[in-house]
């Protein structure tokens, strides 16, 4: 969105009013009324038009907002689609029954939700994406926490937690590459500063899992063995399985990129269901496209394992185009350029400027969902006030991650929120409260940023710049 131009120049506060209109609406919709994201942004996409009509612009000029806008998102549609395939070849596979089998052995219940933050935390670092960690580890372990009876919002909660420590900390994610390279900062400069805000909040964190995780009165040890049982059932439960969930960690660590590695491990997913399936081309075809399912019998397996398909992402792919489409328009209407513009001007010490680039970091996910556009925005836009102050440019790429890329899941209409609840099958609502790290993360970039503790200027490397 950064190339769409804006075709008009409105005041500032007429920017604002418009932006607080529209989350108003999206937001009393979603909450209050608990409609489907679909409509209340589709109602923003209309009130956008009238006023692009009111203020005489053409409705080509809107509609190539709207689509410029869809365009951007283009790359996250296609990674949906294939992580839809993967899921369903996994199904097929064994992958996501086996590790649900075996977690069962590892997972200690009483602490349940404290290693499965750590779990996904370890899985996010070395698959360097937040998305397909919860796709897959993610949604292997709230099946077993579903088979515990323990809540699936605290599940989901940490899972959520986890996957995005992993991204935010992982030499492989393209959020951590993306904000070190937009403020050009060695990414693993980045990575060791990120570690001042990032350490804490884990470890706030996994202490408030493990004061969360369940007692063994709370567990439900006969559910527990009815489903380990029931898996069993499914004929799925072999040793080789495990190797999608490796190659995928492999293709990874040699950089593959995301689509490829997805395609591959598709493939190679589908050639293993062989060894212990006769699925036709044609069922084949079906799985892939309508998802996985299963008919044990068994009435809690066959929940988990009825999932995944190309079709299952259709929810998420249609949202994701309506959102970055109201995020085009609002480029093309000048509202946002207006805004950011106008933020960087007025702000004039550190402590203002690190505080203006997290607010504007969360509120661009918020009126926009997506985190991609939160790192990019608020890099271009804060960058010349970063120098201008001599404050070291990781200072700014550690909060477009701290205050960018974390927040994203928390918003209910964004792409990661709209992912999440339809991979793990909690609303984002839901999670949100127990989404720990992903709270306490710009919460912590801003105190930092308040006292100047670890801020660094870019002369020295090592004076704080607290003006």
């Amino acid at each position: 969105m950064l190339n769409i131009k804006p075709v008009q120049q409105p005041k500032l506060m007429e920017a604002i009013a418009i932006l607080l209109f529209i989350l108003s609406t999206i937001s009393i919709s979603i909450i209050k009324l608990g409609a489907p994201p679909h409509i209340p942004i589709i109602i923003s996409l209309f009130i956008l038009m009238m006023y692009g009509f009111y203020r005489k612009l053409t409705f080509k000029d809107i509609e190539e907002g709207m689509i410029e806008g869809a365009r951007g998102g283009l790359g996250a549609i296609l990674l949906f689609m294939f992580i839809g395939l993967l899921i369903s070849s996994w199904l097929l596979s064994g992958t996501i029954p086996t590790l649900m089998f075996y977690g069962f052995d590892i997972v200690v219940p009483q602490y349940f939700y404290a290693i499965t933050f750590l779990l996904t935390a370890l899985s996010g670092i070395m698959i360097g994406s937040s998305l397909t960690t919860a796709a897959t580890i993610g949604v292997a372990l709230m099946g077993v926490g579903e088979a515990m009876g323990v809540s699936m919002a605290v599940t989901a909660g940490a899972i959520v937690s986890g996957a995005f420590f992993g991204d935010k900390m992982s030499p492989l994610s393209d959020t951590t590459n993306l904000a070190s390279s937009i403020v050009k900062v060695d990414l693993f400069t980045h990575i060791r500063n990120m570690a001042w805000t990032t350490v804490p909040a884990f470890i706030i964190t996994l202490v408030v899992f493990l004061i969360l995780s369940p007692g063994s009165q709370e567990i439900d040890s006969m559910k527990l063995d009815e489903l380990q049982s029931g898996l069993m059932q499914t004929g799925l439960i072999h040793w080789y399985s495990i190797i999608p969930l490796l190659l995928l960690l492999i293709l990874i660590a040699f950089k593959v990129p995301a689509l490829l590695a997805l395609s591959i491990n598709v493939v190679i997913s589908i050639g293993i269901s062989a060894f212990h399936s006769s699925v036709g081309i044609k069922d084949l075809f079906s799985v892939l496209f309508a998802g996985f399912t299963s008919e044990t019998g068994v009435k809690a397996v066959d929940s988990l394992l009825t999932r995944g398909g190309i079709e299952s992402m259709m929810f998420t792919i249609s949202l994701v185009i309506l959102s970055l489409s109201l995020g085009g328009l609002l480029f093309k209407l000048g509202i946002i350029p207006v805004l950011l513009t106008n933020i960087s001007s007025v702000i004039g010490s550190a402590k203002r400027t690190i505080l203006a680039a997290a607010l504007s970091a969360i509120g661009i996910n918020l009126v926009v969902g997506e985190q991609y556009l939160s790192i990019l925005l608020t890099g271009e836009a804060f960058q010349k006030q970063f120098k201008k102050l001599g404050l070291h440019p990781k200072n700014l790429s550690r909060t477009l991650e701290d205050a960018g890329t974390v927040v994203n899941p928390l918003v209910p209409w964004s792409v990661c929120g709209i992912f999440l609840t339809d991979v793990l099958g909690v609303s984002t609502l839901d999670y949100l409260p127990f989404a720990v790290f992903c709270i306490v993360s710009p919460i912590i970039t801003i105190l930092y940023g308040m006292t100047g503790w670890t801020i660094k200027r870019e002369s020295s490397g090592t004076k704080p710049a607290v003006n």
